[in-house]
């Protein structure tokens, strides 16, 4: 078990360092920040005080080693633009994309297994073939255009929820979220559910093949056999049995969704890290950009390294097949 963690360890460490270099050297060879952050009249002497202040004076190795060096010590830089630390910046937005993300993942759970467990029991049926047909719409259907349909439909035509922003945030427990007011989460739950669409039709998939996968097995049959109800066969047996796969799989999905809620923040204006990326890349932003990325790909790593622990931990084969 230890040789396997520290295999593992060992892949993520060069996989963090590799993706370090590629982002780096792709994100400093665009542009000019210089060019944004100094009116067009500056002096080249002005021009000059700026990039040395900013270290783009430097040849790229030595911006990249200074970065590296860096940030090994947690310093990903400064912001050119808020003038704080860049993760300082991030961690600021971090919250609110986190909230998203697990309101997300919640509505997908609450919405995908009833349907999955509905359209399992009841193969090549009318309600099967329409949760299926949805669930396909879910997957295909660009996540931008469901976002300005649902502002088009539940805030311009019907005015029940607002269609921008986090609106007003309350604490619980010490931690500031938008589920303390009615106000912020009138403003979540429109977002969250235009994040979860596609994660309600992959739970409803899982859901469906585990269930048609798993009721014709004995330990089933037996249950039949002692004069247990359909209901508590489903709820009790299959459903514990079916969840392992999709909690699995939705943990990797987490990391996905934090990375991918770009297109829904920017849309409803969510003040998350989504938005402060784009904000970010328009402004040339560098340090963001590049602590934001390395974020995101550590907790890919995170996650990933988590899971493989846990599967090892629960069958030896897979950690006799990886050594």
């Amino acid at each position: 078990m230890t040789v396997f963690i520290l295999r593992r360890v060992f892949q993520a460490l060069l996989v963090l360092a590799i993706t370090s270099l590629v982002v780096f050297l792709g994100v400093y060879a665009i542009g000019d920040p210089l060019e944004i952050l100094l009116s067009s009249d500056a002096t080249m002497a002005e021009r000059a005080q700026v990039a040395a202040s900013l270290n783009l004076d430097q040849p790229l190795p030595v911006q990249y080693w200074t970065f590296l060096t860096s940030a090994l010590q947690g310093d990903f830089g400064r912001s050119f633009v808020y003038n704080r630390p860049a993760l300082e910046v991030i961690f600021e937005r971090l919250p609110a994309t986190l909230e998203l993300v697990t309101t997300a993942l919640f509505l997908s759970l609450f919405l995908g297994i009833p349907l999955g467990l509905w359209a399992g029991t009841r193969p090549g049926s009318l309600s099967d073939e329409s949760i299926m047909t949805g669930s396909i719409l879910g997957f295909s259907l660009p996540n931008f255009w469901q976002g300005m349909m649902l502002i088009m439909i539940f805030s311009v035509w019907l005015g029940w929820l607002p269609s921008t922003g986090r609106g007003e945030t309350g604490t619980i427990l010490g931690v500031r979220t938008s589920y303390a007011t009615w106000d912020g989460f009138t403003h979540l739950l429109m977002p969250a559910t235009n994040l979860a669409l596609a994660q309600v039709a992959l739970v409803i998939r899982l859901t469906r093949t585990g269930v048609q996968e798993t009721m014709p097995l004995d330990f089933v049959k037996y249950a039949r056999a002692r004069g247990l109800g359909e209901g508590r066969i489903l709820f009790v047996h299959v459903l514990k049995t079916i969840l392992i796969p999709i909690v699995t799989v939705l943990g990797i999905e987490f990391g996905s969704l934090i990375a991918f809620a770009v297109v829904t923040e920017t849309i409803f204006a969510w003040p998350g890290v989504g938005k402060l990326i784009i904000d970010s890349i328009n402004m040339l932003d560098r340090p963001v950009v590049v602590a934001y990325i390395l974020v995101i790909v550590t907790m890919f790593i995170l996650i990933n390294f988590l899971v493989d622990v846990l599967y090892s931990a629960l069958d030896p084969r897979i950690r006799g097949r990886a050594q």
